[in-house]
């Protein structure tokens, strides 16, 4: 015979587990399983073995021998190696470009102008393209004697006085960054073009009828209005450029001083099958951008104006000041 005290803890147990709350964090937890298992097996775990490699002078395959943070030390002691950070000084000058093109063309989108649906198609195309295709186009266009100097040419220069636009270490760099800007200008675009869209344009016709042009009316309202987006995609684009890798692999394969630490970090993995080296070299990139990036944002938000849509800066501080001093007055 059953007992009546144990059916009624079974049946609200049963009523618990069937209940609406509980179905639902079933529900979640299940969805969660497989996305939490793929990313512990494909980036946490890797990462953590990567940290543990860097501390050994090893192969992909073979024997190991821990060296402890000699790789790191090695990291900044090869001019081969961490001198290649300088060369993201061209790619970050290319950012910056990149960014006033993009903020450019999308302003002109704003204002509307004849065929700009094509236009935007034309420009936002190359992103679509995978980057080492990208590489491979431009490796020929940049070749001797290939587009580039045939259309030069067409232009009356002479060949002889066409610098080698790959070879000459003046001006490689800038061919490569070149390619870049050409890849993602129209990525910044779309992204600028898309907070600009949600601007009223209410405020533009109020502009123009108080006699304001259209560089007022970029300058007071729509800069404003996409402060946001601004220093996200230059703060994505700087961070970006520590990590090139495609053009100068692709293109030049790291060759007259043209590697990249990306590159170099490849080069050494893979071809000279120094791991330790270059895990190490992953983890002092890991932390450069990540302090970049903090650092990058402390100076737009100290730098720029972070009042209230309504308030500058400064009066926000002084509002926040009088209110202390009344509180403390208050308290007196």
């Amino acid at each position: 015979m059953s007992n009546p005290a144990t059916a009624a803890q079974k049946k609200s147990f049963g009523e618990w587990f069937r209940s609406r709350k509980v179905q639902k964090r079933l529900l979640i937890g299940t969805f969660m399983i497989v996305p939490l298992l793929l990313l512990l097996t494909f980036t946490y775990i890797p990462f953590a073995k990567m940290i543990q490699f860097s501390f050994y002078d090893m192969k992909y395959i073979g024997p190991r021998t821990w060296v402890g943070i000699k790789n790191y030390v090695d990291v900044f002691k090869r001019s081969d190696i961490f001198g290649s950070l300088l060369l993201s000084l061209y790619y970050m000058a290319g950012a910056v470009i990149q960014l006033a093109l993009a903020l450019f063309f999308a302003t002109l989108f704003v204002f509307k102008v004849k065929g700009e649906s094509f236009f935007k198609a034309t420009m936002f195309f190359p992103y679509l393209i995978c980057g080492i295709a990208v590489g491979f186009i431009f490796k020929f266009f940049y070749q001797r004697g290939m587009v580039l100097d045939t259309i030069l040419q067409m232009f009356g220069m002479d060949l002889n006085n066409i610098p080698f636009w790959l070879k000459d270490q003046k001006i490689n760099n800038w061919s490569l960054v070149a390619t870049s800007v050409w890849r993602y200008t129209g990525q910044n675009m779309v992204l600028f073009l898309g907070a600009m869209m949600s601007v009223d344009t209410d405020l533009y016709e109020a502009a123009s009828l108080d006699g304001a042009n259209k560089w007022q009316q970029f300058k007071y309202i729509i800069l404003p209005s996409i402060k946001s987006i601004v220093v996200l995609n230059l703060v994505l684009s700087i961070s970006g450029s520590l990590s090139a890798f495609e053009p100068p692999y692709v293109i030049t394969n790291g060759r007259m001083g043209t590697g990249t630490y990306f590159v170099i970090m490849n080069r050494l993995a893979h071809e000279n099958q120094k791991v330790g080296l270059a895990s190490a070299m992953a983890i002092v990139l890991l932390v450069i951008i990540i302090i970049v990036t903090v650092a990058q944002k402390l100076f737009f938000k100290y730098a720029f104006d972070d009042g209230s849509s309504d308030e500058s800066k400064a009066a926000v501080k002084a509002k926040k000041k009088a209110a202390k001093l009344a509180k403390k007055e208050a308290r007196a």
